[in-house]
């Protein structure tokens, strides 16, 4: 009981605010693999297929794979979008995730590009694609070793008849 008591009070909070502080710090870790740094991070939201939101609100948009769109000014929103969506936010939503950049850092739109790792380092923008959930967007350069799998991988989605690809 006495050693009880002495963990209550200021020795508890410290303890507390020392396991946020380790948990922040985590956050924003990295590590090499295979000669590529990834950053860790938190995806808090999945806009659509091809763009997340991470902890801090920084929007990161998946290089080398385009979903059909569902939030544009213009269109209307696409066949299989919301299902690409759902997928997204099926694999990565609430996760940590894996952030490995390319030579380009920002589109346009001042999004963060990105390929995105799952825990098990499967690249999301890849299996996205596999899955037939979006195209291999190959309109702006990237990692020619990506592209060729990305390309790939949608002839095997287009052939297996997986996802966009699959009657209506």
């Amino acid at each position: 009981m006495r050693l009880l008591r002495r963990w209550t009070g200021s020795h508890t909070r410290t303890l507390a605010l020392g396991a946020l502080f380790a948990c922040a710090c985590l956050s924003f870790a990295s590590v090499t693999l295979h000669g590529a740094t990834r950053e860790a991070r938190w995806c808090v939201r999945v806009v659509d297929g091809d763009t997340i939101v991470l902890d801090h609100g920084e929007r990161v948009r998946l290089i080398g794979v385009d979903t059909p769109e569902l939030h544009h000014p213009v269109k209307p929103v696409q066949y299989f979008a919301r299902e690409a969506r759902d997928r997204a936010r099926e694999l990565v939503g609430g996760n940590r995730v894996w952030l490995e950049y390319d030579q380009t850092r920002r589109d346009r739109y001042g999004r963060t590009l990105a390929y995105v790792f799952l825990a098990d380092g499967t690249m999301l923008n890849l299996r996205l694609i596999e899955e037939g959930y979006g195209f291999a967007y190959t309109k702006y350069p990237f990692r020619a070793e990506y592209m060729a799998r990305f390309r790939a991988a949608e002839q095997r989605a287009r052939v297996g008849v997986r996802g966009l690809w699959a009657t209506r």
